[in-house]
């Protein structure tokens, strides 16, 4: 598949289905169109071997009270991998999702509680500049890690934004790949925390061409009733 073929949207959805790869199950919030698209593609590669669970979709949320069934889940142990965004995410996993100077954002709803107990937390945010990724968050919605003898089973195992990949260890972040057109000294410049770089960070892995035919056709099926202008416009390349 040529270059010019590829949504972003699509090769951030390839993406982040690598980050999930292995999950018994993985749930979605709302309002969250490749993290959905991602979730699938990877339901698709897991043959059998992965639950999805989008919050809103009417084929693929089996919770009959919304997020606090959703939440039990998690509580149970049951929950494996979950999205989340930030306004504000620093070098330290923590993220801001209630505002920044006088600009309010969603809110954090359920965020610090899975955070705190879904191990694989896949941190994601399109926008990679030195304002959403900040030393220090002016406001702290979910924590990374810690406190210090805090019982937590979940955290970050890795952030994806729209320029690069990072693996979440330590309590820090390391650049694993970036994504096309992009180096190690663009991200450096449009990142605001330092970042350690892994020995052989490499150019990121786009979509193949299996991941795309699904993407464009089941997958983009499957969410079209919850996100039509997402499928129409973004997964199939279509300007109407």
């Amino acid at each position: 598949m040529r270059e010019r073929d590829v949504t972003k949207s699509a090769f951030l959805a390839a993406v982040l289905a690598r980050c999930i790869a292995g999950s018994g199950s993985v749930a979605v919030g709302s309002n969250s169109p490749i993290p959905a698209a991602a979730a699938l593609l990877a339901e698709h590669k897991a043959a059998g071997r992965l639950t999805v669970f989008i919050l809103g979709s009417p084929r693929h949320n089996p919770f009959t009270d919304g997020g606090r069934e959703m939440f039990d889940f998690a509580a149970q142990g049951r929950l494996d991998s979950f999205f989340l965004g930030g306004g504000e995410i620093d070098g330290t996993g923590d993220i801001n999702l209630l505002r920044t100077g006088d600009h309010r954002f969603p809110g954090c709803y359920g965020a610090p509680y899975l955070m705190a107990l879904v191990p694989n937390i896949v941190l994601f945010r399109e926008e990679h500049s030195r304002r959403v990724l900040v030393p220090r968050v002016d406001f702290v919605s979910a924590r990374g890690s810690g406190p210090e003898g805090a019982y937590r089973t979940g955290g970050p195992k890795s952030l994806v934004t729209g320029r690069a990949v990072f693996r979440f260890t330590d309590g820090g972040f390391t650049l694993v790949s970036c994504h096309p057109g992009e180096t190690v000294e663009t991200i450096r410049a449009e990142t605001g925390f330092d970042f350690a770089v892994a020995a052989d960070p490499r150019p990121t892995e786009g979509p193949t061409d299996e991941d795309l035919q699904l993407l464009q056709g089941p997958i983009a099926s499957a969410l079209a009733p919850l996100y039509p202008r997402f499928t129409a416009r973004l997964l199939r390349g279509s300007h109407a």
